[in-house]
C-alpha cells in the first residue's frame, strides 16, 4: 500500500492513528483539550513537522461535527473578539516554524500550555462566583485577555495544532458553561483551523500523501464524535472543567518530556 510505504507505518502504527483520529472526534464533541493526546501520538509515529499538516484535515472534519452538534450555543461576541488576535498569533507561528527546530517547538508550547493551565486553576479558586462570558468579555481587562490568549491560541494551533488547550483555559476563565463552551470553540476552531490550510501547504506540510493519509483516517473521527456526543450530557459540569484540565496539563507534560 503507497500510503503506508510513504509513511513507514506498520499495521499497529496504523491503528494508534486511526485511534487518534477517534480522539479528535470525541474531544470535539465531548473534552475539548484532549486533542493534545492526538498530537502526541501522531508526532511519534510521523516525522514532526509532517505529523502537524496530516493532523490538520483531520482536526477540520473533528470541527465539522462540532458545529452541526452545538451551533446553536456559540457566543460570537468572544469569538469576534479573538479573531484579529488569533490572526496574528497565526502568522507568528508561521515564521517560528520557519526557523525553530522540533525542540524549541515542544519546549515553547508545554511551556505554555501548563502556564495557563496554572492561571485558570488560580483564578478559578480565587473567583468570588463564576462569572458570565457576556460581563467577562465586554471589560478592558476581559478584552485584553481575549487578546492575550488569542495571539497565544494563533500561535500554538499553528505551530503543533495545540491551540485546544490554550482556548479551554481562556473559555473556562471567561466563565462559559459546558454547551457554550463547546459551541463557541466548535465554530472558532473550524474558521481558524480551515484560514490555516494555506500556510501549511505554502510550508510543505500538506501534500498529496498527507492528504491520502488524512483520507484513511477521517473516517474514524464520525464514530468519535458520536461518542462524545453521547459522553458530554452524562458528565457533569464541574467533572467537565476537571477534565480539561487534567487533558491540559497531560498535554503539556507529554510535549515537555519527549
Amino acid at each position: 500500500m503507497d500510503m503506508m510505504t510513504h509513511w513507514h507505518l506498520t499495521g499497529w502504527e496504523f491503528a494508534a492513528l486511526a485511534f487518534a483520529a477517534l480522539l479528535v472526534g470525541f474531544a470535539k464533541t465531548a473534552v475539548s483539550g484532549a486533542n493534545t493526546v492526538s498530537l502526541a501520538i501522531f508526532a511519534a509515529l510521523l516525522p514532526a513537522r509532517a505529523s502537524t499538516g496530516v493532523l490538520l484535515p483531520v482536526l477540520i472534519a473533528g470541527d465539522v461535527l462540532a458545529v452541526l452538534t452545538y451551533r446553536r450555543h456559540a457566543h460570537w461576541p468572544t469569538l469576534w473578539r479573538l479573531f484579529p488576535a488569533v490572526g496574528a498569533g497565526v502568522v507568528a507561528g508561521t515564521l517560528f516554524l520557519m526557523w525553530a527546530g522540533d525542540g524549541a517547538v515542544r519546549i515553547s508550547i508545554g511551556v505554555i500550555l501548563l502556564v495557563m493551565a496554572a492561571v485558570t486553576v488560580w483564578r478559578r479558586r480565587t473567583a468570588e462566583a463564576p462569572e458570565r462570558p457576556e460581563r467577562d468579555t465586554a471589560t478592558r481587562a476581559g478584552r485584553l485577555k481575549a487578546r492575550s490568549y488569542g495571539v497565544l491560541g494563533g500561535f500554538t494551533t499553528m505551530v503543533a495544532n495545540a491551540g485546544g488547550p490554550v482556548m479551554s483555559m481562556y473559555l473556562l476563565s471567561a466563565g462559559f458553561r459546558k454547551l457554550g463552551f463547546l459551541g463557541t470553540s466548535a465554530f472558532f476552531f473550524l474558521i481558524v483551523n480551515v484560514s490555516k490550510l494555506p500556510f501549511s501547504v505554502g510550508l510543505g506540510l500538506i501534500d498529496g500523501y498527507s492528504l491520502l493519509l488524512d483520507a484513511a483516517l477521517v473516517l474514524f473521527v464520525v464514530p468519535g464524535a458520536l461518542l462524545g456526543k453521547w459522553a458530554v450530557h452524562r458528565i457533569n459540569q464541574q467533572l467537565f472543567e476537571r477534565l480539561v484540565i487534567a487533558a491540559t496539563v497531560l498535554g503539556g507534560l507529554q510535549l515537555l518530556l519527549r
